[in-house]
Order: structure tokens, then sequence, then C-alpha cells
């Protein structure tokens, strides 16, 4: 890793596009100008002030948007020790450590998962941050020392990568806390109303913060295989807030496991209200079925109905070695490869989920290679889309408005097979 500054880029030669053509792709400004056949972009990019990079051999994606990070726990696994198991034993272990963090502690875990979620090709992220009120009793200082850390984390690589944070408010957690992370500079109100005692009063508390606020919305939503179900509720909550606002739902697992005619009213409501679903493959598919050895459920929303009925649907990486889920990288390729195999979907429906797909549940602009677009893109080395998705290959290149922000070359030997150990064919029987 260097630290050189972002390169801006004006010309990218010989890329591989999602439906198998070569182009030339011109950037200006942070905007994709034009793509145009393999060997006819030079003119495009006369005189632009920018590198022209080869991308043979590469093929060029929108790049990921992460819509559902936890920045304030990755990397917490080893130093927390927790034991294996559900939602609740998680949640448990997360609590009991995290009234021993510091601010620096949180913004070096923060820091470095983001960095390598760049490296790996994501170029914005929307990440929720715990109000740490524990019981209730902490003080205002105590509560907000993980907005702290975010904020600084924001601020201090907001040259390389888009962060967005949202205040995840426990059922415990006063709303002077929720109000004081907010005045911080958090840009929406989280929560998880399916955790709380009441849970459609606590979905109206928070859904009042953000009326009062004139904020986006990101709930964790009926996170369990059975229990209550608070979607609908949402859905209808908001169908006629302002529309300049984004409105999503995380996880939403409850909603795979309802019976067919109850799970497609449920999406009806979700689709009349333009509710964003965010699914989260990795982590729901570690915490959910611990009680349930034999047919274990895949723990996963009902993608295929929500995407059939035309929610916009994102998916993310969420949890990243902490209580919540002991492995993964951040990166989007395995979301989009867990996808395929967990959820049935084709390679190009998983990528558009982790790309376009987690950008319009954002709330972002269009990026992508194609003329008019923001030129967000991740360029990794492969022969298509579904090898892309199929191997994640670490030979990756990150553009970020305009400008190469990380690039990563790997370099394998493999020892030569002697001669005379080659493989022959066998001699005749008989």
């Amino acid at each position: 890793m260097t630290d050189a500054p972002p390169r801006p880029v004006s010309l990218l030669r010989g890329a591989t596009l999602p439906d198998g053509s070569t182009a030339d792709v011109a950037i200006a400004g942070g905007v994709v100008t034009a793509v145009v056949p393999a060997g006819h972009g030079a003119a495009e990019a006369a005189g632009a002030d920018g590198e022209v990079l080869d991308l043979t051999g590469y093929v060029l994606l929108t790049a990921p948007a992460e819509p559902h990070a936890h920045l304030d726990k990755a990397r917490s696994f080893e130093l927390i020790g927790p034991p294996l198991g559900d939602l609740g034993s998680a949640i448990d272990a997360w609590r009991e450590y995290a009234a021993t963090m510091s601010v620096e502690s949180i913004a070096d875990r923060a820091r470095a998962q983001v960095l390598e979620m760049l490296a790996l090709g994501t170029t914005a992220i929307r990440t929720h941050v715990d109000v740490l009120s524990g019981d209730g009793s902490a003080t205002v200082e105590e509560a907000t020392r993980g907005t702290r850390a975010l904020v600084a984390v924001r601020d201090e690589l907001a040259p390389l990568v888009d962060l967005e944070l949202v205040a995840l408010a426990g059922p415990l957690c006063p709303d002077a806390h929720v109000e004081a992370v907010l005045d911080l500079g958090v840009d929406a109100v989280g929560g998880a109303p399916h955790l709380a005692d009441d849970p459609l009063a606590d979905l109206d508390r928070l859904l009042a913060i953000a009326s009062r606020r004139g904020l986006p919305v990101d709930l964790h939503t009926d996170e369990s295989l059975d229990g209550p179900v608070t979607l609908d509720a949402y859905a209808r909550a908001v169908r006629d807030w302002p529309r300049d606002r984004q409105y999503s739902a995380g996880h939403c697992v409850r909603l795979g496991t309802l019976p067919a005619d109850e799970r497609d009213r449920v999406v009806a409501e979700v689709a009349a209200s333009d509710l964003g679903i965010i699914t989260l493959p990795i982590t729901n598919l570690y915490l959910q079925g611990w009680d349930a050895p034999v047919g274990t459920p895949r723990g996963l929303t009902a993608l295929r109905s929500l995407l059939d009925a035309g929610v916009r649907v994102a998916a993310g990486a969420d949890n990243v070695r902490d209580p919540f889920n002991p492995v993964g990288r951040g990166d989007a390729l395995e979301t989009a490869s867990l996808l395929v195999t967990a959820g049935h979907l084709s390679p190009a429906e998983a990528y558009a989920l982790v790309s376009d797909g987690a950008r319009s549940v954002l709330g972002l602009p269009a990026a992508g290679p194609r003329p008019g677009a923001r030129a967000e893109l991740l360029a990794v080395r492969g022969a298509s889309l579904a090898d892309v998705v199929a191997t994640a290959s670490p030979d990756r290149v990150v553009i970020h408005r305009g400008r190469v922000v990380a690039r990563t070359t790997l370099t394998t030997t493999v020892a030569t097979v002697p001669a005379a150990s080659a493989v022959r064919e066998p001699a005749p029987v008989g």
C-alpha cells in the first residue's frame, strides 16, 4: 500500500463490459462521457487531463456500494472471544465489550475496515453506529463514543470513499441519546424495533424522531425466523412521506419464512411504499438456524418475490469479524457469490444487488460504465461477469469520482513439474 494521492483518469482502454463486449471508456469531471468499441477511444480523451489505463483482461463494473455495515463493531471478534451462537448471544457479548471501548479504538478498527473495503472496490458505505446507551443509564459522553469515532473517520477518508452514518438506537436507548448523536452529524435514523417488548411502539418512536428531524430511515427489521412482523407497518407508516429521503429495511429474515399468501401481502405493502430492502446473506446465514440442526433454514429474505414485485433490493456484507459474524471480508463479490449459492440468483442479478441496487436504495446517483453516469467503477481481472463473481480475483482497479483510489495486483508463482514426472498414457493391459 502506498500514500500516493488519487490519480485522475481520462480513458480506460480495452475493458470487457458486463454484456461481453470490449470498450474504451472516456471520463471527465468524475463522469463517464463516452463508451465506444475498443480501439476507438483515443479521440474522446484527447487533451484530457488524466491517466490512460489499459484494462485488457479486466471486466469493468459499477463500483459496489455497501448498504449496511457496522464499522464500529468490525474486527472485534478476536478481541471479544464471544461464544458462537444466535443473535441474542451475539448482542450480549457485544454489549459487554462495548462498555470498555474508547473513541480511538473504535476509529482504528473502522478505518482499517473502510480501507480494506475500498481496496476491494467499494466506494460508498452506509454504516450503522450503535448509540452506546447500555441499559439506558449511560451518560451522553458514553453514548456518543461510537458516533464521534465514525464522524472522525468519515471526515478523514472523505477524499477516498463516501461514508454515511445511521444511528442504531436500541429499544432501551433514550430519545435524548438519539438526538445527541444526530446533533453530531449522523445522516439517518435507525434501530431494531423487532427486539423491543412492544415492536410497533418502538417503530413509531423512531419514525417520529426521523420525521421531526427530516432524516432518512434505515431500520433493522424482523431479523428472526419467527416472531413479530413489523415490515408491513413500517411500509404503511412512510407511504406518504417526502420522497426526497430514502427509507429502507435491513435483514427482513421473517419475510422469507412467512406463508406464501402472507409474504405476498407484505411484499405488496413494501412495493406500494417504494421501501428499499437490504438483504445481508453472510451474517444471516450465520446467525439464523442454530436451533434447527435438521433442515436448517437459509435465514434470507424473500428475494425472488421482492424482485418479481419490482421492489428495490440491495445486498450488503453487514458484520465483519465481530460477535455477529466471525468471518467475512467486506467484499461485495463475496456477498454476490452467496446470493447465487443461497439466494438462487443469477450472477448478474447478484452483482446488481451489490452495485446498482445498492446505489438506488442508498439514494446515490447512477454510476457505472455508461455515458452520463458517475465514474464509480471497479475493474476486476476476469473473462466475464460470471467469472468475476465466481473467482473474485484480487487483481482490481478502483475508481472513485473519476480517480484511481486503489489498485491491487497479485503475483503467483507455482513450482514447475520435472519432465520425468509428467503425466503419461498408461501402458496397455495384457
